[in-house]
């Protein structure tokens, strides 16, 4: 009887330590996840001040769409937290977007071979952010599915595991749902 009962204890004990250690390997994974998106996001922040260089010999006339993007750049490296990160991006996105804009205004700036390249580059890396924001929302997907379902959810709680959140674009979700106005 004894025996019985020490050998389903040992059972749960190791089926509670490899739920735990799956709950950890998945916040693990979403923390590397973020750290990907982190990497891109410093790229981006490297190539604005050449962005903003380039095309202020063009843009005397636009210097707010100049000084938002700086503003955004200097925010997003203030920002420390995920939570922090994933807005000052959605801040640093739009005024981008102002940006592309602006510049249709000006032939002789989109021809420039330097402002090409630069944009290039920038494209390349919202490519890549958005590769690596489709990952981090699949761990963090895989992790909020082990945090809330049984049994794991048991431990989770207790272990202070907990829902988080997805990487969203938030106000901006409006904008980016709208379909582009081409003007001729």
């Amino acid at each position: 009887m004894f025996i019985g009962f020490l050998i389903i204890l040992i059972v749960l004990v190791l089926f509670a330590i490899g739920l735990y250690n799956r709950l950890v390997k998945l916040r693990n994974n979403r923390e590397n996840a973020f750290a990907d998106i982190d990497v891109q996001l410093k790229q981006r922040l490297d190539l604005i001040p050449q962005l903003v260089e380039a095309v202020k010999a063009y843009m005397k006339h636009e210097s707010t769409v100049l000084t938002d993007i700086t503003n955004a750049r200097a925010s997003a490296l203030q920002a420390s937290g995920i939570n922090e990160k994933i807005a000052a991006d959605a801040n640093m996105t739009s005024a981008l977007q102002g940006l592309r804009v602006a510049v249709e205004a000006y032939p002789d700036l989109k021809a420039s071979q330097n402002f090409i390249q630069l944009q290039e580059e920038i494209s390349d890396i919202e490519n890549k952010l958005a590769a690596v924001r489709r990952f981090f929302n699949s761990a963090t997907k895989e992790l909020n599915n082990a945090v809330e379902t049984f049994p794991s959810n048991l431990l989770a709680g207790m272990f202070g595991f907990k829902r988080e959140t997805m990487y969203d674009l938030g106000a901006d979700r409006t904008k980016a749902e709208e379909t582009p106005t081409l003007k001729f």
